[in-house]
């Protein structure tokens, strides 16, 4: 069966999911902000599930329509047909927000969608007690200036989870973020790759897993494999064919940080993701960063006095981030920070920058001496 299929992203990385999809094979994509949209059948959720870097979860959309009033929601949700996707013992879960909508209190919205979906059932399935037993559903309703989609998560826990990071740091890093700040400089394995901040090793780490081309998703779960009509020899397959398509290349990656309790934690984190054998650790200061080698790639996000330094902290320690940089002939640099002085600290104009979100913190990505 074909679906509208939504995949949802952090704001700013939305064309990058989108050329994700691309490479994938799909086409006819509808990106707007925070989702990228296409048609797909139940082969293609499995494959978003497991491949997709960026997204952050996988909906089937339900529906889409206007509604001002409680009563219009409940309609819109009751003339969808809920009892052709989800079985009678299904557990029916619903999420909600709402932004710049008429309907702003999101528990009363969640509250009549959940009700409007179980009157639905009950003529699906002519009965009026459900006992929600079985595989879950979760339904998310979504109002944004009063136009509602109601959609079906796919994933369950957020693809963020690859299933590698038990363990953080203080400030880490989503791995999704991580992911399409790899992305971004076209890293395929081919230069040697740094991080001198690593912290929990995440950027080392999915770097790693792009240039050997390991699935993000290939060793974990995801909901909808507990669902009737999504088979378990399709997942299988997909899982299969993800791991016949990984390879063996000769890849150089160095990751440092000062802390040599939270290397430790990297070290076990790469050691899960199935990359420690092409990553070097080492506890080592940014400041004593040194490399003979040529046209290296440094990908990474320094302490930038949200959580961890604070301001003069921050500006000392750009500018010796310049110093170290400026040593290593050749190199490119790509940096994500939310300081809005790093580029007077680093000492030199980006030759580009892009604003992305980590977490709530709106940040820019600098990046230097750009290869083409």
């Amino acid at each position: 069966m074909m679906y509208e299929i939504i995949a949802t992203t952090t704001f700013g990385l939305e064309a990058i999911t989108a050329k994700e999809l691309k490479e994938l094979g799909y086409e006819d994509l509808k990106v707007e902000n925070g989702r990228v949209m296409f048609e797909g059948d139940e082969m293609d959720i499995a494959i978003c599930n497991i491949h997709l870097r960026t997204a952050e979860r996988v909906f089937i959309k339900m529906a889409e329509f206007t509604a001002k009033t409680f009563e219009e929601l409940f309609q819109g949700t009751k003339a969808v047909n809920w009892g052709f996707h989800i079985p009678r013992d299904g557990k029916m879960h619903v999420i909600g927000k709402s932004v710049k909508s008429t309907l702003h209190s999101v528990p009363d919205c969640q509250s009549i969608v959940k009700k409007a979906v179980v009157e639905r059932m009950k003529e699906k399935y002519n009965t009026s007690w459900f006992d929600e037993d079985g595989p879950v559903y979760k339904i998310e309703v979504s109002i944004l200036k009063d136009v509602v989609t109601l959609a079906i998560d796919t994933s369950g826990v957020g693809l963020h989870k690859r299933g590698y990071r038990e363990n953080a740091g203080n400030a880490p890093l989503k791995e999704t973020l991580a992911a399409a700040m790899v992305l971004i400089t076209k890293y395929d394995g081919s230069r040697i790759l740094l991080d001198p901040f690593c912290g929990s090793g995440t950027i080392a780490i999915e770097g790693a897993m792009i240039a050997r081309n390991i699935a993000p998703g290939v060793n974990r779960t995801f909901e909808s494999e507990t669902w009737p009509n999504m088979s378990k020899e399709m997942w299988a397959q997909v899982r299969e064919g993800a791991k016949r398509a990984e390879n063996n290349k000769q890849i150089e990656v160095l990751a440092s940080d000062i802390d040599g309790r939270v290397l430790r934690t990297a070290m076990d984190n790469a050691r899960k993701a199935g990359v420690d054998d092409i990553i070097k650790f080492q506890k080592l200061p940014m400041q004593s960063v040194r490399s003979r080698k040529k046209n290296g790639l440094i990908i990474t996000n320094p302490p930038y006095g949200e959580r961890l330094l604070d301001e003069n902290e921050v500006k000392v320690l750009y500018k010796e981030f310049a110093n170290m940089y400026n040593n290593l002939n050749d190199w490119s640099c790509y940096t994500l920070t939310s300081f809005d002085d790093f580029q007077k600290c680093f000492g030199k104009k980006a030759d580009k920058n892009r604003k992305l979100y980590n977490g709530r913190i709106q940040c820019y990505y600098y990046q230097y001496n750009i290869k083409k």
